[in-house]
């Protein structure tokens, strides 16, 4: 038997005398009220009895989907500022079918950071094919789409080249920035200031971590950098923080020499803050030497 929900999990008895809410809270409101409108009593296995003065699904339908009270749905779809719990409101999002963008929007609207389960720590993002083929055609110029936790989620084949790693046969999980800059010699000896970029990175990173306190995903991410640097640890007590700008860094490979690179940066989703970067070259032999750049040797 289903066990309904503590109506206290979902509100504070004293939110009975608060006045009616405006703003967010209402918005919350007519977000629900229009998903529960939408659906088909059918398409959740809700018989068609009686006559319905509404479309969709009456409010009683959707609380005893979600095994919370009608009165504490009513009141929440009402815009009623009333205290949500993550548990009630993933419940109601379930029973009104909401879709990945519609329950992030929900724990939005209801000013909530949506739970992200451990097993969901590292995600393989992938992105639509007409962004892969502009970093096709970008080659030899070496690009990658990098997520806000700097996760490679793109890249061509230059890329690859440019810092000698083969990005497609590394596990999911590594397949990130600050990840591999720590753990790879490859990526240490390419790169000319390999610690002044680590400390670059460091900087961005906990300036981006302010808005996920507390996000599963981020603190994750933060743990394995803390677990395999030395240098990532020592950097982080500093609390330097910084913005993303678009800046001049230098490669230097066995087979060209030093290569001076403008790292370019544009948001393909500003979101999520999944970013476009571009190493253009800053002068005429590193654009040659682009071109004769051998391929990544099997490891």
């Amino acid at each position: 038997m289903n066990v309904r929900h503590d109506p206290a999990q979902l509100a504070d008895p004293a939110d009975a005398d608060l006045p009616t809410a405006t703003g967010r809270e209402a918005e919350l409101g007519a977000f629900l009220r229009a998903r529960r409108e939408s659906l088909d009593p059918s398409r959740v296995g809700m018989a068609r009895i009686g006559r319905r003065r509404t479309p969709g699904l009456r409010r009683e339908e959707v609380a005893a989907l979600a095994d919370i009270g009608i009165t504490w749905y009513t009141k929440l779809e009402q815009g009623r500022p009333i205290r949500v719990s993550v548990k009630v409101l993933s419940a109601v999002a379930a029973a009104l079918q909401c879709s990945e963008s519609e329950t992030e929007h929900l724990f939005t609207l209801a000013g909530m950071q949506r739970p992200v389960p451990p097993s969901a720590s590292f995600v393989c993002e992938t992105v639509a094919a007409s962004t892969q083929r502009i970093l096709d055609q970008l080659d030899p110029i070496p690009a990658l789409v990098q997520n806000a936790r700097f996760d490679i989620v793109a890249h061509n084949d230059a890329y690859c080249r440019l810092l000698q790693i083969d990005v497609p046969n590394l596990p999911v999980e590594d397949r990130n920035c600050i990840y591999l800059a720590l753990t790879q010699p490859v990526w240490r000896a390419i790169v000319v200031d390999w610690q002044g970029m680590v400390a670059n990175m460091v900087a961005l990173y906990r300036a981006a971590m302010a808005e996920h306190m507390n996000d599963p995903l981020w603190e994750a991410q933060l743990q394995r950098y803390l677990a395999v640097s030395d240098l990532f640890r020592d950097l982080w007590q500093r609390y330097q923080v910084r913005g993303i700008q678009n800046h001049v860094k230098q490669f230097t490979h066995p087979e060209t020499g030093v290569l001076s690179l403008t790292q370019t940066n544009w948001w393909t989703a500003p979101r999520n803050g999944a970013r476009l970067l571009v190493y253009v070259p800053a002068d005429e032999a590193t654009e040659a030497a682009l071109r004769r750049l051998p391929p990544v040797r099997p490891r």
